[in-house]
This record gives C-alpha cells, sequence and structure tokens, in this order.
C-alpha cells in the first residue's frame, strides 16, 4: 500500500509592510476563501486527512456511539420565567436540534407553544445556528438570527407568534446580537466587518421598512474594539458597549424613544474596564479604577457622573468579582477567591455583615449565576457542577437560604458519582504564587487513599470582558 503524500501549496509571495518592517507571506493568497484555487486545496487536504486515517474509521464509530449512548437524546431544559410564560428548550430522539418552547404560567403543562423548531429550519442546510431568540416586551414576536453557513454570519428574522407567520424583516449579513426597544417596533441589531468579522456597528430597525433603509446609530471606528447592543437589568434602558481586553466604554438611551441619541456614560480610558448596569432607578458600576479585583459602585441615575459614584462593595486583595446580579429584594454577586467560584447574596435593607455566600460541599467545583429574567423573587436560580457532580441547576431562597435541585444532568451507563471523590492540592511556585491544582479519583480502588489520581485545570478560568448583554 502506498503512503498518502499530502497536499502542497502553491506558493504566490505577497509582500508586506508595516511600521518600516517587511515580511514575504508565501500563502497570502490562502485567505480568500471563496477562490476556486482555495477550496480545491482545502478539499484536497480533507481527502488526505481522510485516507491518513481510513484505519481508525471504525474506532471512531465505535467512540462516538459510546458517547452518544451516554447521553439522553430526550431532554428539555428546567423552564425560566419571564413575564407570563415559561421558557424552556427541548430535545427530541433522532433529532439534531433545538425546539424552543414557553407555556403560560397560570397554565403551565397544558399548551406548549412550540416558538422556534431549529430542526425544520436546519433542513437542507449542512449547518445551522441559531445565534439569538428575542420576545419583544408585548410577548408576540420573536426576532432570532440564524446562521446555515458556518461563519458567524446571521439573518436576523421576526415572527409573529400569534400566527405563526413570518413578518416581511429579514436582515442579511449580521451578527447574532439583536435586542427589541420598548416599542415592540424597533430593533437593535449588530454588524461586523465581512473580512474580520469584528463587530463595530450597531444598526436600528424599525418593522416593515426596508433594511437597507435601518439607520447606523453607533460605528466603532478603532479596529482593537469590538461593540454590542443589550438591555439593563430594568428594561428601561438600551446600552451599547464598546469593549476590548483593557478598556470598555458604554452609551445608553432610553428604551421608549429608540429613535433617540444615545449617551456616553463614561468616556474610555485606557486600562479602565467597568460594567454597567440599571436598576431601582440607580446604575451599577463594577469597575477596575483603583481595584485590580474590581469593586461595585453605584449612582442615582440623575446624577450619573463619575464624581457622584458611591462606593457599594469595596476592592479586596483576595477576591475578583466577576458579574452582578440585582433583584428587588438582594444583590448577588458572582466571586473567584483562591481560583473557587462563590455566590455572595445581601439584601438590600442589611449590613454587609449579613450577607452570605452560598455553601457548596466538595471542595473543586464551578457555579455560576444561571437565567434569572424575574427581578421581584427572593428566589435565586444557579447552576453547579464538579468533576464528580454533573451539572445540576438549583432554585435557591435567598431568605431561608434552603435550596432545590430541579436537575441533574443524566449520564447514562454505568456512571456513579458516589464511585468518586474530589481532592484540592495546592502548589508553590518559584516566584511564590499559589497554584490550585484539583484531582479526582476513584474510592473504591485499591491502595491506601484511594485510586490513581487524575489531573484537571479545575478552578482556573480566564476571565473574558466580553459584556453579557440580556
Amino acid at each position: 500500500m502506498s503512503t498518502p503524500v499530502p497536499p502542497r501549496a502553491v506558493r504566490h509571495p505577497h509582500r508586506l509592510e508595516i511600521h518600516g518592517h517587511v515580511r514575504v507571506d508565501d500563502y497570502y493568497w490562502l485567505r480568500e476563501r471563496d477562490r476556486p484555487e482555495v477550496r480545491a486545496y482545502l478539499d484536497a487536504e480533507n481527502a488526505y486527512v481522510r485516507e491518513v486515517l481510513a484505519h481508525t474509521a471504525a474506532f471512531e464509530d465505535r467512540l462516538f456511539d459510546e458517547i452518544k449512548a451516554r447521553i439522553k437524546q430526550t431532554d428539555m431544559s428546567v423552564p425560566y420565567r419571564d413575564g407570563a410564560y415559561w421558557y424552556y428548550q427541548r430535545f427530541e430522539d433522532g433529532k439534531e436540534y433545538k425546539i424552543y418552547c414557553r407555556e403560560q404560567i397560570e397554565r403551565y403543562q397544558e399548551n406548549e407553544q412550540i416558538i422556534l423548531d431549529v430542526n425544520r429550519m436546519a433542513a437542507g442546510h449542512e449547518y445551522c445556528d441559531v445565534g439569538s431568540c428575542r420576545v419583544s416586551p408585548n410577548t408576540r414576536l420573536l426576532a432570532y438570527a440564524v446562521d446555515t453557513v458556518g461563519r458567524r454570519e446571521y439573518t436576523i428574522r421576526v415572527r409573529d407568534l400569534e400566527t405563526g407567520t413570518e413578518l416581511d424583516d429579514v436582515i442579511p449579513d449580521v451578527t447574532a446580537n439583536v435586542i427589541w426597544a420598548a416599542d415592540n417596533r424597533t430593533l437593535f441589531y449588530g454588524r461586523h466587518d465581512p473580512t474580520t468579522l469584528r463587530a463595530y456597528q450597531i444598526y436600528r430597525h424599525r418593522l416593515g421598512t426596508a433594511p437597507a433603509a435601518d439607520v447606523l446609530v453607533f460605528e466603532e471606528t478603532d479596529e482593537t474594539f469590538n461593540c454590542g447592543v443589550g438591555l439593563s437589568r430594568s428594561k428601561q434602558f438600551l446600552m451599547i458597549a464598546s469593549f476590548q481586553t483593557l478598556t470598555t466604554e458604554y452609551r445608553y438611551l432610553d428604551a421608549s424613544t429608540p429613535e433617540g441619541a444615545f449617551t456616553t456614560f463614561l468616556e474610555r480610558e485606557r486600562g479602565h474596564e467597568y460594567e454597567l448596569d440599571h436598576f431601582r432607578g440607580r446604575f451599577y458600576i463594577k469597575t477596575n479604577a483603583l481595584a485590580r479585583n474590581f469593586r461595585l459602585m453605584e449612582a442615582d441615575e440623575r446624577r450619573p457622573e463619575r464624581e457622584h459614584w458611591q462606593e457599594l462593595i469595596p476592592h479586596r486583595d483576595d477576591v475578583l468579582i466577576e458579574g452582578f446580579e440585582m433583584f428587588h429584594g438582594y444583590l448577588v454577586v458572582e466571586e473567584r477567591r483562591d481560583g473557587l467560584a462563590q455566590i455572595r447574596v445581601r439584601s438590600w435593607t442589611s449590613t454587609p455583615d449579613d450577607e452570605h455566600v452560598i455553601a457548596f460541599d466538595e471542595s473543586a467545583y464551578d457555579a455560576y449565576v444561571d437565567t434569572n429574567r424575574e427581578t421581584d423573587t427572593a428566589t435565586l436560580r444557579f447552576g453547579y457542577s464538579s468533576m464528580t457532580t454533573p451539572l445540576s441547576i438549583y432554585d435557591y431562597d435567598m431568605t431561608t437560604r434552603a435550596r432545590t435541585l430541579l436537575k441533574r444532568e443524566e449520564v447514562l451507563g454505568d456512571f456513579d458519582p458516589s464511585r468518586y471523590e474530589t481532592v484540592r492540592l495546592t502548589a508553590d511556585a518559584s516566584d511564590g504564587a499559589r497554584i490550585p491544582i484539583s484531582l479526582v479519583r476513584r474510592r473504591d480502588a485499591p491502595g491506601d487513599g484511594g485510586g490513581p489520581l487524575l489531573l484537571y485545570g479545575y478552578g482556573s478560568y480566564g476571565i473574558s470582558m466580553e459584556p453579557t448583554f440580556r
């Protein structure tokens, strides 16, 4: 049997010069993805890989079947409440994509409404991704972004959920970022650079008008920044965030006046990272100004200038503030201490001494604030998982501190979490830093102290500065 020969790309020298430095890229032409020569070369690469790995085909099939056999095929997410509806997604056996559903609160489990069946949308396509689903404030319309190519180039469509019909509003070649204004007739969405896919423009679209007439409301001219649009926790303000690795900048606009002009909250300063939200008539700002691990500030919406900010949670050398969520009665803060996530709960009417951190039994785990659309509630929805505990969703009563397990991801087969235990150690680096090490092992393996230890990078997470929009 002859040995497969890998394809070799033709060299076409291309001169690049910047800042007085010259380099020659022989394969610059491969970036032109629409050239027939590029497609032919990629097809040759794929054919070569298939030939080289032909002897593993049977093993790949067995491995895939084993993985699939451990995943529950007919399943659904835990419903979350948003206004008058419960929203959830479910999967059906034999179907590849999600089915987005909702049910009215007063008739739960009696009147499921399928608002989007991605399996039907995917028919005839090799790839399909729904990047976002946004229900209008009056709950009648659904704006969603779908990509059938696989290059994060989405098309926004709008569906009437009462009639099931698609509106004529079709906005192609955009990002998945889309949000409703309060009037139920105006959408804001993002566009990206067609070559780099950098999200750099925010447009306004009014239902019933041609997308070509959409209004550009913001353009990020700095090529090191991306931008996105979202809604504040109060739903009172639309917010545009510009962000890069070291710097952020926010603009805001009353959601009831979508044709107005956005106001800059605080102009960008190199190295200043901040996250902005609004609730209870006040702005809340997570900022690293004079606070490497961030601190949480607040300001009256009528006096949002920096000199009027007041400190709500101070900077701490040993705790990193990662995010926050607000309810009418409580403030919830996502933090990280010693590399582990923790969720802190504070009543608005109590002193800092009365706050508490949700306790978890395992020595290494991940915990996060899940979907919490309702603000007038004492119930917090959070997620939890570890190296021995599959993803679990809880409701937590912030008043009584009681938790209710709503769903734990089912691992089919012979998996039993009680067979395993987690061990967390620390090692001292040469510079004195303490490095967390998380280990998992079988409890019933022979030998002292359990079976062989398996090392995981658990508890060491990167921090994304991209804002989380609602």
